[in-house]
């Protein structure tokens, strides 16, 4: 499957293909948010709308977080927090792809498992593209505020896209979610 993952100009359309469904992507200045509005192009819109598309830096982004009930409430109060560790090294991880924000945590059932939905200033961002890169836990050293594994490149056994961001104070919670179902096309805010 192919998938194109470059436009010509921010303001114009991107056309791609996610998991054999096709859409189009457009940046919405309507609302002067700088996102890219998934919910534009109604409910038969791939979650992962944007996953195959590098990030753009300094640019807001939707994301999700896959966690328990009682942490997706500690964290619409307190905001997230740091991991000390984990395969791009400290930080907050996300996904701009709902599919896979909605298998976390791994060792909670399904039914026990909600979706922060937040929006994201990326800042920086540094491709991690493979196993044992040079910055692969190192990249904020290096002044990124972003890691970006891109998908199917090896890093992630699921082979979907993940984004670890450094600094929490550059997510903001818009809501909580139901997690996304295999035959799911769409969620349904909680």
């Amino acid at each position: 499957m192919e998938h194109l993952s470059s436009w010509t100009h921010p303001e114009r359309c991107a056309i791609y293909t996610c998991f054999q469904q096709e859409a189009i992507s457009f940046r919405s200045n309507i609302r002067g948010a700088n996102m890219w509005a998934e919910d534009d192009l109604g409910g038969g819109a791939p979650a992962c709308l944007e996953s195959y598309i590098e990030p753009v830096e300094c640019k807001v982004y939707r994301m999700y977080h896959g966690t328990s009930r009682e942490n997706a409430e500690k964290i619409k109060v307190s905001g997230f927090k740091q991991s000390s560790a984990g395969m791009l090294g400290p930080g907050v991880y996300l996904s701009r792809d709902l599919q896979k924000a909605s298998r976390y945590p791994l060792d909670l059932p399904e039914n026990q498992r909600v979706i922060v939905r937040v929006k994201v200033n990326v800042g920086r961002v540094k491709k991690i593209d493979c196993q044992r890169h040079p910055l692969q836990k190192t990249w904020h050293d290096h002044g990124y505020d972003t890691a970006w594994c891109p998908p199917n490149c090896g890093m992630v056994p699921s082979g979907l896209e993940e984004d670890c961001v450094w600094d929490p104070r550059r997510i903001t919670v818009i809501d909580l979610i139901s997690p996304m179902q295999e035959e799911q096309s769409s969620c349904r805010i909680l």
